[in-house]
């Protein structure tokens, strides 16, 4: 369900110009629905973003899985315990190689779409995605990159099932679905 962080590492990628871009975690989230009882959806959230892009394009963002947001203080904590496993994998990182020079020229208040894989690490696992974002050149030195379409993840994916069929459990669930809808919104600033 975690997988969200795929998504994420996506929208890092589309960072524009020359010398590295720094993620604004203020500004920048990932999120994701989940589903239960095959027709309840909910809307989570991870804010705890870090990350950045180096000049040769190697994105690289980092999710602090505590950060996870529920809107209920104790699904957020099953979750991390659960689910995230906090306590052993306290980091789910998104990777991915751009080609930095297709953002070179883009005009403050550009924006392009773009399409890449995004590899996800997480749980002791990994799996790679396919991204559609939009990059939006804001500023000279500030660019947002955002989903053009939710990506989706597969919580067995990342040996998540387990973890997720003892949420079920505990909160006398039908069902949780596998599969995770998740979209982003990164915010890059040019270093």
């Amino acid at each position: 369900m975690k997988q969200i962080y795929a998504a994420l590492g996506g929208v890092l990628l589309s960072t524009s110009a020359v010398l590295g871009w720094t993620l604004d975690g203020d500004a920048s989230a990932i999120s994701y629905v989940s589903i239960k009882n095959a027709e309840t959806a909910e809307p989570n959230l991870l804010p705890g973003l870090t990350g950045m892009i180096a000049d040769d394009g190697a994105a690289q963002i980092d999710i602090a899985l505590s950060s996870v947001e529920t809107y209920i203080d104790i699904r957020n904590e099953r979750m991390q315990e659960h689910l995230f496993k906090v306590a052993t994998y306290p980091i789910a990182s998104l990777s991915a190689q751009l080609d930095m020079a297709q953002f070179a020229d883009m005009a403050a208040g550009a924006t392009m779409d773009v399409e890449f894989p995004v590899t996800v690490a997480s749980n002791g696992q990994e799996a790679s995605y396919d991204v559609m974002a939009a990059v939006t050149r804001v500023g000279d030195d500030r660019v947002a990159v955002s989903s053009r379409q939710p990506v989706i993840l597969y919580a067995d994916e990342l040996g998540y099932a387990e973890g997720l069929a003892t949420l079920q459990e505990i909160a006398g669930l039908d069902s949780i679905q596998l599969a995770v809808p998740v979209s982003f919104t990164l915010v890059f600033d040019n270093n």
